[in-house]
């Protein structure tokens, strides 16, 4: 048997002595894995060997059933079960989308810290697990040094309320700028970090993406925030707008059908078949260029049925686009 298939096995073996308040016997857990009473029995050895707590007894009826003890180790005063504490540390490979942001240094501590409370068995038998769950770390901003120490200022001035002065290099006008602004938080989204805060000068909240913040000093003055910022910062945009929605529908050919059905791309997405396999996709989203990248994304598959003027942008786009490619 593959080795990962006997690796998964042993994790849902963990959670199932740990969910069960009485144990569980080796009948039952062959039964539960589709596997044989001799399987379990080595598989029970084997994360013994490991060093995880597992023990058996019998009870009233003289039936042998085996427990995990959460309690036994030592490090585990914060309440976390064995199987939690591993899933966490497991997580070190989900956490790979925020390397080479500011944080990725505290995470590899706390994550040091983490690993201490394991024995060097069960951090053995935990690193064969990513080899069946791996992320992708999508695109993100180089950092430094520099970067970590800019957002810790951010975060002071954004815990306590204290007015920055910024320098900011503005993609859209290609210009740095000097602002005055009243941080009210910072938001880990598609691979960037960005700071919304309030601009007196402008009256409204805007977002600026941390990585072309090119300085930023805190003033002594405080702020009394004027605005309410909702949990999800970026609810109504695919990308990280904060402007408000609009309803677009967006027609998909039978070809691409299939891949858009399987997913949840937004919220408020609603689905509506149409003749010859095609696929009606209606969201309340901003009109914002991380939606038209989105539908141009699907090439020849994809056609804006409303906002008209909506279409017409990403018909300008995709002209714009075979334009390039018309001398070659």
């Amino acid at each position: 048997m593959p080795r990962n298939q006997e690796v998964i096995r042993q994790w849902k073996i963990l959670h199932a002595l740990e969910s069960s308040r009485h144990g569980v016997a080796i009948a039952a857990l062959a039964d539960d894995m589709r596997v044989t009473t001799r399987t379990i029995r080595r598989d029970l050895a084997a994360l013994q060997e490991a060093g995880f707590p597992l023990f058996d007894e019998r009870d009233d009826d003289g039936r042998v059933r085996w427990r995990l003890d959460g309690q036994i180790l030592k490090g585990l005063e914060t309440g976390f079960t064995v199987p939690e504490l591993c899933a966490l540390y497991l997580s070190r490979s989900l956490l790979a989308t925020v390397a080479g942001t500011p944080f990725q240094r505290d995470l590899g501590l706390a994550f040091t810290r983490l690993e201490k409370m394991l024995t060097p068995r069960m951090r053995q038998f935990l690193d064969q697990l990513p080899a069946v769950l791996t992320t992708k770390p999508g695109p993100r901003p180089r950092t430094g040094e520099a970067a970590a120490d800019l957002v810790g200022r951010l975060l002071e001035a954004t815990l306590h309320h204290r007015v920055a002065s910024m320098r900011y290099h503005s993609v859209s006008s290609g210009r740095v700028k000097d602002y005055v602004i009243h941080p009210y938080r910072l938001a880990f989204a598609n691979g960037g970090l960005y700071l919304l805060a309030f601009v007196p000068a402008y009256g409204n909240i805007r977002t600026f993406a941390t990585d072309r913040i090119a300085a930023v000093s805190l003033e002594k003055q405080t702020f009394t925030p004027e605005r309410d910022i909702r949990d999800d910062v970026f609810a109504n945009s695919l990308g990280v707008n904060t402007g408000p929605p609009a309803r677009v529908e967006i027609e998909f050919a039978a070809r691409v059908a299939p891949y858009v059905r399987a997913r949840v791309w937004h919220a408020s997405q609603q689905l509506r078949e149409g003749g010859d396999g095609t696929l009606v996709l209606s969201m309340d989203v901003c009109h914002d260029w991380a939606l038209r990248s989105w539908i141009l994304s699907w090439g020849p598959f994809a056609r804006v049925v409303t906002p008209a003027a909506l279409a017409g942008e990403v018909r300008s786009d995709l002209q714009a686009a075979s334009e390039q490619y018309g001398s070659t």
